[in-house]
Formats: C-alpha cells, sequence, structure tokens
C-alpha cells in the first residue's frame, strides 16, 4: 500500500475502504481535505469548486449541504455530480451528513435541512452508490447537532454499511448546541463514544478556531484518539478559512504538531462556498512541503 498522495487517480478508485484507511495513516499527518458548500455558486463560474480545490493541492474533496435525493453540485453539470467530481479530480470523495437533534428545544434560530441532508442509513446508500467513500457526521451552524445525536447515527450507519464507507464524525462548531460550545464541545468521553459506536476517524477543531482548543487541549485528544487505534481530523470551521495565509500557515503548523492525521480546510473562504484557493496550497505546503503539494497539483487524472 501506498501513502494517499503517492497513488495516481485510477489507483484511488480501486481502493477498499480498509486499503483507504491504511493509506491514510501511512501519510503520517499529511493530508489535505478541502471542503466545499455544494449549493454555492462556482468561484470560476464554469469550473467546479471541486476542481479548483484538487489544483490547489487537496487529497480529499469534501462535500457539504450536498442532498442525496436530488444530486447537485454547482459548476458541475451532470446527473451525477459526485462521480464526475472524482472522475474529473482523481481524489477521494466524502460528504456531510447531518444528526440533526429533533429532541433539543431551543428559542434560538433553528436551520431547517431538506430530507436528503439528514443522516439517515437511506441517505448513506445514496452516498455510496453516488461514489462517496467517506461519510463526515458533523453539524453546520444553527442545525442543533448534538453528540448524543452523531453517536446514534455512527451506530445505525456502522450496523448497515460499516464495511463499505469510512466513518468520520465530531463536531467543528458547536452547531448551535450551546451546552456544546468553546471548550466543553468535546471530550474524552465523547470520543470514546464515538469510536466504541464504530467510527474510523474521530474530528476535532484544529487549535486556535474554536474557544478553549489550544495545541495542548487538541494534542491531549489526537492523543487518545490515536491510542486507540483511529485517525484524528482537525478541522477549520470556524470562517478562518478566509483569514490571512499567515493565520492559515500557523493553524496548519500547530495541528500538525498536536497529531493530526488529516487536516481539514472549511467551506466558507468569502463567498464562493470554499477555501480561498491559496490558503489550501498554503495549508497544504506547511504540512508536507512544496514537493508533495506540487505533485498533488501537477499529477494528470489520466494516470
Amino acid at each position: 500500500m501506498k501513502r494517499l498522495f503517492d497513488l495516481t487517480a485510477d489507483e484511488v478508485r480501486q481502493l477498499s475502504k480498509d486499503q483507504l484507511l491504511d493509506s491514510l495513516k501511512l501519510c503520517e499527518g499529511r493530508v489535505m481535505m478541502s471542503e466545499l458548500m455544494a449549493h454555492m455558486p462556482a468561484i470560476l463560474g464554469d469550473v467546479s469548486n471541486a476542481e479548483v480545490a484538487a489544483a490547489f493541492g487537496a487529497d480529499i474533496i469534501m462535500v457539504n449541504t450536498y442532498d442525496t435525493t436530488k444530486p447537485f453540485i454547482a459548476g458541475m453539470d451532470h446527473e451525477e455530480p459526485l462521480k464526475e467530481v472524482a472522475r474529473l479530480t482523481g481524489r477521494v470523495i466524502a460528504a456531510t451528513l447531518e444528526p440533526v437533534d429533533l429532541s433539543v428545544q431551543s428559542g434560538h434560530y433553528r436551520e431547517k435541512l431538506s430530507a436528503g441532508r439528514l443522516a439517515t442509513v437511506e441517505n448513506v446508500a445514496h452516498l455510496i452508490e453516488q461514489g462517496v467513500r467517506i461519510v463526515l457526521l458533523t453539524g453546520n451552524p444553527s442545525t442543533f447537532v448534538s453528540n448524543e445525536a452523531i453517536l446514534a447515527s455512527i451506530r445505525e450507519i456502522k450496523n448497515q454499511f460499516g464495511d463499505q464507507i469510512v466513518i468520520a464524525s465530531g463536531k467543528m462548531h458547536s452547531s448551535g448546541m450551546l451546552n456544546e460550545s468553546s471548550g466543553e464541545m468535546v471530550q474524552i468521553a465523547d470520543v470514546d463514544g464515538f469510536i466504541d459506536a464504530g467510527a474510523d476517524i474521530v474530528l476535532v477543531p484544529a487549535p486556535g478556531t474554536v474557544p478553549g482548543f489550544t495545541t495542548s487541549k487538541v494534542e491531549g485528544l489526537i492523543g487518545h484518539i490515536q491510542r486507540r487505534g483511529k485517525l484524528a481530523l482537525t478541522s477549520i470551521g470556524t470562517s478562518q478559512e478566509g483569514a490571512d495565509v499567515d493565520t492559515i500557515r500557523r493553524i496548519a503548523l500547530e495541528a500538525k504538531m498536536a497529531g493530526s492525521d488529516i487536516h481539514h480546510i472549511g467551506d466558507c473562504g468569502m463567498g464562493p462556498g470554499m477555501a480561498i484557493p491559496e490558503n489550501i496550497m498554503a495549508y497544504s505546503t506547511v504540512i508536507r512541503g512544496r514537493r508533495h503539494t506540487y505533485r498533488q497539483m501537477a499529477r494528470s487524472v489520466l494516470r
């Protein structure tokens, strides 16, 4: 097995779930994941944001706000947009689904989601059929996704599709849950719950992205995740993906020092539904240098 960033597009397509996880582990903290919002206009119009992210060094394309029952990605005029993204980029494709906690009663604004965006086994089945390799169970702002709801979703999905798709889970911000915000967002008990339920990858906020998530705190969580044999994903999900390059570089280095296996950069650069492209490249360059960044940027999908 080779490292993910050494694989050709043809080799990526042939990976099994276990091979994908091994390939990620072999990268030793040098995997770049870039997120995009499916419904937002493409920054370059007739070129999708997924293609832009891949061109700037992303190894994994994470599609957010995707409705499994109404397949659509802006800039991708195709009846099977996720498969087309995979074909055109040669990258691993991931997608988010949201375990909304309907038991939470709050006077705060709640974002209403379409049925195709919810974390159900039916929607996971759709994602698998549409070419997704990783499902990330997390929440967008004001959706009221709780750790308890994430836990329940992991169990259901693991039971139905545990050998078919990589399950990632966790929160990059509170998603409206005031009792699961700032330093209280994720605890060791939450990590253990996710892993016991069947998560392959556990997401935690990158250092400096959520109040209270210092490098030492993130390092402690990541160490626990890895001692339990799972991969750790650090995330920029607080609009800092639109910050200046120096801030991005600092977050990247702190996340690398904390032990992150996979580095996620979010979807809110300055309105285009993806991180500022230069920030994707800057982050990638910090965690693995120009050589591996430029190789990913330059490698043909025809290989």
